[in-house]
C-alpha cells in the first residue's frame, strides 16, 4: 500500500475554496497591478489562479516587497524569529493601507 500524497495543495480545503458569490475568475486589475519595492502587502491566496501561488502556510501573512522577479514578486515575511522570502504573483497579493 502506498503512502498518502502530501502535495502543495493538501490540507487546504477551507483556504483554497471561494465563497459562493465570489466564484469564478478575479478581476484582471489584480493580475496587472504594479507594486514597487518597499510596499507592504498581505498574502491572500486566490484559488482560481493556481500559477504563482505561494505555499498555503503563508495565507493571511503580511510582508514587504523586496524585488520583482519576472512576473512575480519576492516578499519578505516574518516567520517566528526568521525572515522568509516568499515568491508570489500579484494575483495573490493585496496592498495594505497604512
Amino acid at each position: 500500500m502506498s503512502g498518502r500524497s502530501k502535495g502543495l495543495r493538501s490540507k487546504g480545503r477551507k483556504k483554497l475554496t471561494k465563497h459562493p458569490r465570489q466564484r469564478g475568475l478575479s478581476p484582471i486589475s489584480r493580475a496587472v497591478q504594479d507594486l514597487s519595492p518597499g510596499t507592504k502587502v498581505s498574502i491572500i491566496l486566490d484559488p482560481s489562479v493556481i500559477k504563482g501561488q505561494p505555499h498555503h502556510r503563508y495565507h493571511g501573512r503580511t510582508g514587504v516587497i523586496s524585488e520583482r522577479r519576472g512576473r512575480a514578486y519576492v516578499v519578505d515575511v516574518r516567520d517566528g524569529g526568521k525572515i522568509k522570502r516568499v515568491i508570489s504573483r500579484p494575483e495573490h497579493l493585496r496592498v495594505v493601507e497604512a
